[in-house]
């Protein structure tokens, strides 16, 4: 039903997604996950027409998102993070409204909206303004303008956003019963309501598809094999001797105990990972009560789908880190080397260069000033000014260093010194005559 290959889309030079390619089959309801930033929004855009990609393609009920958008847009309901509402239109008068841009016959309308009111229970709000709704039914008013028209293809971003736990258990319970009239792709931060309504999940994390499978699947492959967690009373040391030499174990280990937890001396819970595919449980409860070790509790673990979400994204994340820790290196050692150089070209260094320049500019000012009793700030000023001006046509005309325009200075600023002192001169025979 929806079928997406090597999408990429580029804002600019930064990469919003890159090669993503999914797909989803009819009926089924499939969660789109992934941190802030990773490219769901941007992903959903496209599918729905509302943003080109710069490559790849995208196909809905077999047309192309690009080359046959007005097809798609027909096949397909769309509900974006905000829905896209009408405050001062009642309920009814809005799905009234969206059926008919969304192109229903005149005559279906009516059962068109009908079913829609009833299906996300908006019936006894009918006649109400939108303004005045609660955000739950809000969301179910963006929900209902997806469905009005009746299409094949849903893609909802983010329908729990916001909303309280009762509100996203109604939300849960109101998407599942779209599934199977409706093939579904929705985004949500929500982790364990991925589990209760999915059938499939494809993890997206810095533009890149990095899991497709179900949450069952994904939750296994995490540990490699089943989960037990046994509560026994008997020494560690024979306990882990026992359970490791059982035929298909690839863990054994002893779990710390919880501060609130409390359990007896000679008591103590332990882990225990079978191979991919190998069913050990009852081995494992014969092996320890043949044994006469103390067997008090015994239950089945598996690595839940947050687990999942956190090792897929952090793995990728690490692996950027260490992209950009080398890149700086690297540019950094670039650095060191071409430093030498400069300052063995030049034979000077430029902290150096700077202080003598002051020093010696300060030293000139405090003569001027005693000699010819001007105000120091006033020449300190025209220093300034003078420097800025000499220092951009000699760096731009000669393209050379710091070190060499400091060289260059020297005999403009003599200049402007001796035409201070003929200057102050000149006025003092004035006044004397």
């Amino acid at each position: 039903m929806i079928e997406v290959e090597n999408l990429t889309k580029i804002y600019g030079s930064s990469p919003a997604i890159q090669d993503v390619s999914f797909k989803v089959e009819p009926g089924e309801i499939v969660g789109f996950l992934g941190p802030n930033g990773a490219g769901k929004t941007t992903t959903m855009r496209i599918l729905a027409g509302y943003l080109p990609a710069t490559s790849g393609t995208a196909r809905i009920a077999g047309y192309d998102v690009h080359e046959d958008s007005m097809a798609v847009r027909q096949r397909i309901g769309y509900l974006p993070e905000l829905p896209p509402l009408y405050p001062d239109m009642t309920v009814e008068g809005f799905l009234y409204f969206v059926s008919r841009i969304k192109g229903v016959p005149a005559g279906d309308r009516a059962d068109k909206v009908n079913s829609a009111l009833k299906r996300c229970n908006l019936e006894e709000k009918r006649k109400v303004l939108i303004r005045k709704l609660s955000k739950g039914f809000r969301q179910r008013v963006g929900i209902a303008q997806a469905i009005v028209h009746d299409p094949p293809a849903l893609i909802l971003d983010e329908p729990t956003v916001g909303l309280d736990p009762r509100q996203i258990i109604e939300m849960r319970n109101l998407i599942k019963s779209l599934a199977g009239s409706h093939t579904i792709i929705l985004s949500t931060h929500i982790l364990p309501e991925v589990s209760m309504t999915c059938s499939r999940v494809t993890i997206i994390n810095r533009g890149k598809i990095v899991a497709t499978n179900t949450p069952e699947n994904l939750e296994a492959n995490l540990v490699g094999g089943t989960g037990y967690e046994l509560e026994i009373e008997g020494e560690q040391e024979i306990i882990l001797e026992r359970l490791r030499l059982l035929s298909g174990v690839s863990l054994v280990e002893s779990v710390p105990v919880s501060s609130g937890m409390f359990l007896p001396e000679n008591r103590g819970v332990y882990r225990v990972v079978s191979e991919p595919g190998a069913e050990i449980g009852s081995e494992i409860a014969a092996a320890l009560v043949g044994s006469g070790l103390g067997l008090y509790e015994m239950r089945r673990t598996r690595a839940s789908l947050e687990e999942v979400f956190l090792k897929l994204t952090t793995i990728e994340k690490i692996s950027s880190r260490e992209t950009l820790s080398k890149t700086a290196e690297s540019i950094e050692s670039e650095n060191q080397e071409k430093v030498p150089d400069l300052t063995q070209e030049n034979q000077v260094n430029a902290p150096f260069v700077v202080t003598e320049l002051a020093s010696e500019n300060q030293e000139k000012v405090s003569d001027l000033t005693q000699e010819n009793q001007v105000n120091e700030p006033s020449v300190v000023t025209e220093l300034e000014s003078e420097n800025q001006e000499i220092i951009p046509d000699l760096t731009q005309g000669n393209q050379v260093n710091e070190s060499s325009v400091v060289a260059e200075l020297e005999p403009e600023k003599s200049e402007f010194y001796e035409s201070e002192l003929v200057r102050e001169d000149g006025e003092k025979k004035e006044e004397e005559a």
